[in-house]
């Protein structure tokens, strides 16, 4: 999959299809942080890539948002010899995500009923998935990970989700190795953030008259090549 997100930035939407484009991006990389806080206080398992956030800040006593940073930037480098593209979103994502959570985490005391706990969990991946949905609906990149994912998909032609299920395996190993909390909440992630974005991605995808062309050409790609027998992209 080779996503032009610089196509994506280009400022060919009117000014108020422009102003909702950031806005909703910055909402949902709000959302995001605050989602992961929920999961995170939930204490019940988080996801893969939190496991391993979690597992660094026990080794090095680091916070849990400057770890996530820390992370998003060498994900980004990964993104160098796959010759993966960010786009300003993407950048937004690395930078902000982070310390929204750790603002999310300062709101959310640790160590609540379990009963609490057991709301957040559900809460918390109903939130990530709203803000992936408005974040990605942005059109203005993906995130580090998900572009990783993506990239590496390109590259090796290997299946969408062989790629994220191999990324997450090593992440969660790794994490839990380090310390970091699996548990049901991992498990209840894993199964239930794809069928919520597949869901709240075209819920908040912002239409734009300028890219109707160029939404077409992605389109005629994959049919060619479904022909041929290419890989396929994934759109």
């Amino acid at each position: 999959m080779e996503l032009d997100w610089f196509m994506l930035r280009r400022p060919s939407d009117p000014a108020p299809v422009l102003v909702r484009r950031f806005a909703q991006l910055l909402v949902g990389l709000f959302l995001y942080g605050m989602g992961i806080a929920l999961i995170v206080r939930g204490e019940l398992g988080v996801a893969p890539w939190d496991v391993l956030t979690q597992g660094i800040a026990k080794q090095t006593g680091l916070n849990f948002g400057l770890i996530t940073v820390i992370t998003s930037g060498i994900v980004l480098l990964l993104w160098i010899p796959i010759r993966q593209k960010p786009g300003f979103g993407t950048l937004m994502n690395a930078l902000l995500v982070g310390p929204f959570a750790d603002l999310g985490l300062w709101l959310i005391p640790p160590g609540l009923d379990l009963w609490v706990r057991a709301l957040l969990l559900p809460a918390g991946i109903v939130v990530l998935a709203v803000a992936t949905g408005l974040y990605i609906g942005a059109h203005f990149g993906p995130g580090p990970r998900d572009g990783l994912m993506t990239g590496l998909h390109r590259v090796t032609g290997w299946r969408i989700w062989i790629v994220r299920t191999g990324i997450e395996v090593v992440v969660l190993a790794a994490g839990w190795l380090l310390g970091g909390n699996v548990g049901i909440g991992t498990l209840a992630f894993a199964l239930l953030i794809g069928p919520l974005c597949g869901y709240t991605i075209p819920l908040f995808a912002i239409r734009r008259s300028g890219r109707m062309r160029a939404d077409r050409v992605p389109a005629r790609r994959a049919r060619a090549r479904a022909r041929t027998g290419a890989v396929p992209v994934v759109e």
